[in-house]
């Protein structure tokens, strides 16, 4: 490879983090190490990548077309580094997963199935997780794997496919919630009321309610609504399953289809078995 992979790692994290030194904190390396690699990339490529007038370096038009070429090729190596995976064999004795509660059902019925008969002297370990937490197990190590509702975007060390489904959400309250009369509202009414929603322990989205009650998980939420303290969002397959006493709202704009993404750590190649996941959890 012409360009050495440490300057275009470095030029991904700077580029993505929007700083050289928040660069250095996330590749563990000094200020001055990803200011000389970034220097070297441009030095052979001929360009300079970011402006630098300002207090932070900002991509330039030349570093926004670069940095898509030095995604493929980043990708094209981890792509090398799962096939010599493969050829060698190298099954690994431990996979750990975390996902949304809005895939376990589907996870836990055909797919974990089909991993026990393929791996069944692999250790699978799961758990339950959401959005920002997903991301946070991952790009700190503790999991392998995530599966989450699909984000806008993901940090430049996280990598994510689309999953071939998606989840219906709607809105619900308990059959005794005053809402439930009408079976209907609008964005003030839900507005008056106290909301339920998903906060994840490293973040999350304000609530669009004076009241709020937050949870980091779906079936949590869905507790709280079936005792009446407030309207959620939730997975319809979801309440399905194990909503009892649920009613679903009529409000504009639901029920809506979210996208699924299975998520993993561009720094840490997946084993043969993680490999072997992924395939299924985008072919379910």
């Amino acid at each position: 490879m012409r360009y050495s992979p440490e300057s275009l790692v470095a030029f991904t994290q700077a580029a993505c983090l929007g700083s050289f030194s928040a660069a250095a904190r996330k590749l563990n390396k000094s200020q001055s190490t990803i200011s000389i690699a970034i220097a070297n990339l441009e030095a052979d490529i001929g360009l300079q990548l970011f402006d630098r007038g300002g207090r932070h370096p900002v991509l330039n038009e030349a570093g926004r077309l670069v940095l898509a070429r030095v995604d493929e090729i980043l990708a094209a190596s981890e792509r090398l580094d799962a096939l010599a995976m493969r050829l060698t064999a190298q099954v690994e004795p431990l996979l750990s997963v975390v996902m949304t509660d809005i895939y376990s059902l589907v996870f836990f019925g055909d797919v974990a199935a089909r991993f026990a008969d393929r791996f069944p002297d692999t250790e699978l370990r799961c758990g339950p997780s959401e959005d920002a937490d997903v991301i946070d197990l991952i790009q700190t190590g503790q999991v392998h794997l995530g599966i989450l509702v699909a984000q806008k975007s993901y940090p430049a060390d996280v990598a994510a496919e689309r999953l071939a489904v998606q989840a219906q959400f709607a809105v619900y309250v308990s059959a005794s919630h005053p809402l439930a009369a009408t079976g209907q509202a609008t964005r003030r009414e839900l507005e008056a009321q106290r909301q339920l929603f998903i906060r994840t322990y490293v973040g999350g989205a304000a609530p669009s309610s004076s009241q709020a009650w937050s949870a980091p998980d779906y079936l949590t939420l869905m507790e709280f609504a079936a005792r009446g303290f407030g309207w959620a969002v939730l997975p319809r397959e979801l309440v399905a399953r194990f909503g009892q006493g649920l009613v679903e709202l009529n409000v504009r704009g639901y029920p809506r289809s979210v996208d699924i993404d299975v998520a993993w750590s561009r720094r840490s190649p997946l084993g043969v078995a993680g490999q072997w996941l992924v395939g299924e959890v985008m072919g379910s």
